[in-house]
């Protein structure tokens, strides 16, 4: 009998314990923070490269709060810069190769990683409404050239002269030497990138440029390619590039920045980290004469960020707190 009450004794302690234990699991719970303090993202935020993001911004913010898609808006909001004759380096206007024809490059992604885009397409002033065109209405992810023109005009798009006057006085100065040497931050702005973090919660890209003036005809950059000038996963955060679009293919570099940011990284430290990578794989190559490459990221807090190796970057934000304006990239050099 000793025994058995020994046996119960110790069973008795031992469910005390363990409601003890249960208990203090229940009472630590209740003692966190409720979900519903916790700080909400900010959003809808658009984010975009250059000065001329501004425009850009406007539109897709404009967009956005009609109720247009994110992937709309992101079209609508670039088209801006792809029309504007006054920028040289997207679309209508933008500088041409050395055979003096404007070829345009541009990419798309969604959410759902599903994404569109366009190179070495010529004629047609939007590429990112047609590399929208690839996302919804193709097996496949990338279009080029003739492949890509032919695509476009069975879609509806018609065939225009994109090289203004402006633009060809430009191009026939530029053969009086006939150099290829790409200018840094060419009249303030370059490849237009847009991030767009929608009221969901979902992130959504772009990106459209004419590529480097003066470039071999056949030349395509980091623009179109996902991953290189633009990439995001959904769960994590969007990053996109501007600058010299050889050095961010080597680096992979828009992908870099969104895993960076997967390990825990803020957007800008991110930016900041993959520019220096991209610098220190440069130092000593024959592009580092004219290496410029700048990054912008967005992460699903609505954090964002952008960093360049060279000072002069600058981008366009977009949120309901501080409205439209732009921001300095902090840089390597």
């Amino acid at each position: 009998m000793s025994s058995r009450r020994r046996f119960l004794k110790k069973a008795a302690i031992g469910t005390v314990g363990i409601t003890t234990v249960f208990n203090c699991d229940q009472s630590s719970k209740t003692n966190k923070t409720p979900l519903a303090t916790v700080t909400s993202p900010k959003k809808p935020l658009i984010i975009s490269t250059w000065r001329h993001g501004l425009a850009a911004n406007e539109e897709a913010w404009r967009q956005l709060k009609k109720g247009t898609s994110a992937l709309n808006a992101i079209v609508s909001g670039v088209g801006i810069s792809e029309a504007d004759p006054n920028v040289a380096s997207v679309g209508y206007g933008g500088l041409p190769d050395r055979e003096g024809k404007v070829t345009l490059d541009a990419c798309i992604m969604n959410h759902h990683s599903d994404c569109g885009a366009v190179s070495f397409l010529q004629s047609i002033k939007h590429p990112i409404a047609v590399a929208q065109k690839v996302l919804e209405n193709t097996p496949h992810v990338m279009l080029t050239g003739k492949g890509a023109l032919q695509f476009a005009l069975s879609e509806g798009f018609k065939e225009e002269n994109l090289l203004t006057e402006k633009a060809e006085k430009r191009w026939r100065k530029w053969l009086e030497d006939s150099k290829y040497k790409p200018v840094i931050n060419i009249e303030n702005h370059d490849t237009i990138s847009m991030l767009v973090l929608d009221k969901e919660g979902n992130l959504s890209g772009g990106c459209t440029t004419s590529g480097a003036a003066w470039k071999m005809h056949g030349r395509v950059g980091d623009s179109p390619i996902i991953g290189a000038g633009l990439f995001l996963d959904n769960e994590v955060g969007a990053a996109a590039a501007t600058g010299l679009g050889e050095a961010v293919v080597r680096t992979a570099g828009s992908a870099m920045v969104v895993e960076l940011m997967r390990q825990g990284k803020s957007p800008n430290e991110a930016c900041k980290e993959i520019t220096e990578r991209i610098y220190n794989k440069h130092k000593n190559h024959k592009d580092m004469e004219y290496l410029q490459v700048g990054f912008i990221a967005v992460n699903k807090q609505g954090e964002h960020g952008g960093y360049s190796v060279r000072p002069g970057f600058n981008y366009a934000v977009f949120d309901d707190e501080k409205g439209n304006r732009m921001e300095k990239a902090a840089s390597k050099l």
